[in-house]
Formats: structure tokens, sequence, C-alpha cells
């Protein structure tokens, strides 16, 4: 994952999020690395500079930020604004926390309740028990990583359009090259097929990934990817599952990441329909709730599109086959930095917020089969948006 560099955040905006979330402060904090979000925020990631030591820095939600550095790496947060008190030993690295923290009752650090978002929750048990030692509530900075990490700006809105067209026009030809290879009895495997639609990736501007293609028994892994050697040949009266993602090789450009279901023969068998509907109806419960939360300014959570879509495919009997959260953030990375739709992995109860994307993918599988359907969503100031189609039911490519 990749973070902004504080100097390019203004401090104003970062308190004006503080104050709004009920924080005195966000207090960064890291050792040997152990906290990317902080080491990137803070300039040290790539810089060179060794950052052997722990250090902390406070941007309070009023006044000037400040921070405490051990004395032989004094020099390591000179580029951010505000004082900086060196340490060396142990009690004096104990009284200057102290004193960083005069004044201030609660603070956002990269935590997650009973870690419940790994991704965020990066600062060890025993720093919180000396942050709270200090009389100090500990919050999580979720949503203030989300706010300054997975907010799109309306260029990057356009780049994920721009990949989301060329990604369907990349569906569109991997199922009419099935389709003419079925037709006219010719042999071919998945990863053949992944391979030419590499290629379409390049010939349509976008950064190539390795998509997946798999067929019938492979679908019901979500994490298959067709090998070189021994892939596995796509034959009559298969399902056939497609996953691509992909973005605009341009700086600050945001992933799209689809996926769509097609059947090689005439007539999609009842069982492959019904496993279909249930995720197609899931996923439309989801966009729904997603939508009207947005029309009617409402406070949202990850965990609760998440149950929205999960109780779809529960009621119709298919939930226990249903074994991935519901969707993920999307941003400069194809899992972003912001809220994912989790009450099944996790219990994601960070925020949905203007200004950002993310998937929506229910899927149903077994050993035998396996059918997903993935559509991508951006949420406005008053509105959420599925930036393409959805599928109503598996093609027929046969």
């Amino acid at each position: 994952m990749s973070y902004t560099h504080l100097m390019s955040l203004p401090i104003e905006a970062v308190q004006r999020a503080l104050k709004e979330d009920g924080f005195d402060g966000w207090l960064l904090y890291d050792f040997h690395g152990s906290n990317p979000i902080a080491t990137q925020v803070a300039g040290l990631a790539g810089s060179g500079k060794m950052a052997t030591r722990r250090w902390y820095y406070l941007i309070p939600a009023s006044g000037e930020p400040r921070g405490l550095v051990h004395a032989i790496e004094r020099h390591n947060l000179d580029s951010l604004p505000g004082d900086k008190q060196p340490y060396a030993g142990r009690q004096q690295l104990d009284a200057g926390l102290r004193k960083l923290l005069e004044g201030v009752k609660r603070v956002a650090m990269e935590y997650s309740p009973g870690n419940n978002i790994p991704y965020l929750s990066r600062v060890d048990a025993g720093t919180i028990e000396a942050i709270r030692e200090l009389g100090i509530e500990v919050g999580s900075s979720g949503d203030l990583v989300q706010r300054f990490e997975a907010i799109w700006t309306d260029a990057a809105y356009k780049t994920h359009v721009a990949a989301s067209e060329k990604l369907y026009e990349v569906k569109d030809r991997t199922f009419e090259l099935i389709r003419e290879q079925m037709r006219s009895g010719n042999a071919l495997n998945e990863y053949e097929v992944q391979q030419r639609m590499v290629g379409w990736f390049q010939e349509l501007g976008l950064k190539v990934e390795q998509p997946n293609v798999s067929a019938q028994e492979n679908a019901g892994n979500p994490h298959y990817m067709p090998p070189r050697d021994g892939s596995r040949a796509i034959r009559p009266n298969e399902l056939v599952l497609i996953d691509l993602w992909g973005k605009l090789p341009t700086p600050g450009a945001v992933f799209a990441d689809i996926t769509w279901v097609g059947y090689t023969g005439a007539q999609v068998p009842d069982e492959f329909a019904k496993a279909f509907a249930a995720a197609a109806a899931g996923r439309d419960a989801a966009v729904e709730l997603v939508r009207s939360s947005a029309a009617s300014g409402g406070d949202l959570r990850g965990w609760q599109v998440d149950r929205a879509c999960r109780d779809v495919i529960d009621r119709a009997g298919y939930g226990d086959l249903f074994i991935h959260r519901t969707g993920h953030s999307l941003g400069e990375e194809v899992h972003g930095n912001g809220v994912h739709m989790d009450d099944y992995e996790t219990r994601d109860d960070r925020r949905l917020i203007a200004g950002t994307g993310f998937t929506i993918e229910p899927g149903v599988y077994n050993d035998r089969f396996g059918v997903r359907t993935e559509i991508n969503m951006f949420v406005g100031e008053r509105d959420a948006t599925v930036t393409g189609p959805l599928q109503k039911e598996i093609v027929l490519i046969g």
C-alpha cells in the first residue's frame, strides 16, 4: 500500500478532521518500520535514513505539531513542522512521552480494537498500554487514514471510469474468443485465454496485470490462477469465470476490478443459475443500501454493507458457500487504503465516506464449480453509483 507524505497534506485539514472525529490529536509512532503508515506519512519510507529507534509525532487538533525522537536519529523528522525533542535513555523516553502528550485526552493511532482491521493494526499492544497508562484514551485512526489516503480526486475518478470501460471491452473480447474457439472445435486452455487478455491490456493502454481465468471446478477457488504448464482445458458445457483488474499507467490512476461468469453451452443448468442468482441478489441488496445511505446522508459502515449482502445469500441457502468478504477498497493499489465491505473475515467499522470507491463481489463456491459477480461503486456527496454494467445472469458463450 502507498500512503501520502505528511508534507503534502495541509496540517489544517488534518486538524479539522481530528476535531470532527472527536480526537485531541493523531499520534504517529514507529519502531524499526513496524508501522508503515506512520513511516510513509512522516516521509521516512524510502528516505535512506536509519530509523532503528522509537519515535513519536503528534499532530494536535489545535496548535503546532511536535515530536519525540532518539538523540542518535534526531534529524529524521526535520522535514516535518513543529518542535522535535530528543531523548536517549528510557527514563528520558518516559518523561518525553509524558510531556509530548500533556493536555491530550484522546488520540488516534494505527490501532484496531480486537485487530478487526489487520491492515490498520500496526501499533503493538505494549505501546498502546503505555499511552493508556498516562490516562489517555486511544482510538483508531482508520477513518483519518481513509480521509487522506482513500479519497479519489476528480482526475482519479476519470481514470477509474476509463479503466473500467477498457476492462469491460477485454471481458467482451474474452467471451467472444472462447465462443469462437468452442464453435470451431479448437482446443483452448485457461492460460492461453489469460495471455490473450494480457495482450489486450497492452493494446488498450492498461497497466499490465495477470487476470484470472477459471474453468468449472477451478472457479470454486476464489484465488485460483491458471499455471503456465498444465493449465486446465476449457470444455463444452462448463462455467468459465474471469476476474480482471487494471488501471491506466499514469500517476494517481486508480483501479477498476470486475468479475463475470460465462457458460460454454446452449443452456445454463439450474444449479449454476440459482447460485449466480443468489450472488447477484446479494450484490443488489448491498448496492441499494449504499445508494440509499448516500442519498440520506447516513452513517454507513463497511460491515453493514457486507451484512446486507450476506443476509440475502444466507436466506437463499448458500451462506456457507460465500467464504470471503463482500468487497474491498479501490485505490492506486487494487486493494486500497479505505473501508472494506466486511463483516466476515473482519468487522470493518470504518465509515463509507464521500469520494471513495470499492468493489461489491459476492460469490458461491464449492468443489465442483464457483460463481462470482463483481462490480465497482463510487460514493459521492449525496449519491452512490455503480461505475459499469451489472451482470444479470450467466452469459452463454457456447
